[in-house]
């Protein structure tokens, strides 16, 4: 049966065609951050080093995104530094961590809402080998899939390429070579004119997790 767009879905279209994502690349140069850039749930504890050129920052402890799944609870308090996108996008990061508790996370995020969500990170276990991975919520239920990462590997390159209303998560070691880790669908997307797009990071368990994120490039449009 053939599918006809609703009047609500035009509009969607329309809204996001008539505007302009620019590109976009902090690479953490000053002590402030851009405009564009806005926190939700800003850690106690962040700053900007000029010289080393990263965004530092220790999250604060019991953050999290997760909503429901298999462990029952509800968080949406994990701190999250975002820009706007209305369109297509391609978004990427350099990450280079320094866990401390079990489950400390830091990565990129896409969201719309607390209901509709994905993330993608390297989780810490302290026993065994970490867990380089992807959660996807959708109906206020996450679904976490992973695969084991190696303990001596501090520093990832995190990519995600949304198109329409799909995301495609993409890792890397050296930032030239990429492996896709996951193909996810946000449901809310096709009716939302925007997202949220940018950095995360959490510390489920306790305090002491060190993160540095060397830059944050948006571009619009998708990867050619």
């Amino acid at each position: 049966m053939a599918r006809h767009a609703t009047p609500r879905m035009l509009n969607v279209f329309l809204n996001r065609t008539s505007m302009t994502d620019s590109r976009f690349f902090e690479f953490f140069a000053s002590t402030s951050i851009s405009d564009r850039l806005q926190w939700w749930c800003a850690p106690a504890r962040w700053s900007v080093d000029t010289a080393a050129r990263s965004l530092n920052l220790e999250p604060d402890a019991g953050t999290d995104f997760w909503q429901r799944t298999h462990y029952g609870f509800e968080a949406d308090n994990g701190h999250f530094l975002h820009l706007v996108a209305a369109g297509d996008f391609v978004l990427t990061t350099k990450v280079k961590s320094r866990p401390a508790n079990q489950y400390d996370q830091a990565g990129l995020m896409v969201r719309l809402s607390p209901r509709c969500w994905l993330k993608t990170s390297v989780e810490y276990e302290p026993e065994g080998p970490n867990r380089l991975g992807v959660v996807v919520t959708n109906d206020q239920y996450s679904d976490w899939s992973t695969q084991p990462l190696a303990k001596d590997i501090d520093t990832m390159w995190f990519r995600i390429r949304s198109e329409a209303s799909d995301c495609i998560v993409e890792a890397s070691r050296n930032g030239e070579h990429w492996d896709q880790i996951r193909i996810a669908h946000l449901v809310e997307r096709s009716t939302a004119p925007t997202v949220q797009c940018g950095l995360y990071a959490c510390s489920p368990k306790a305090s002491g997790y060190k993160v540095e994120f060397a830059f944050l490039k948006f571009e619009p449009g998708r990867l050619r």
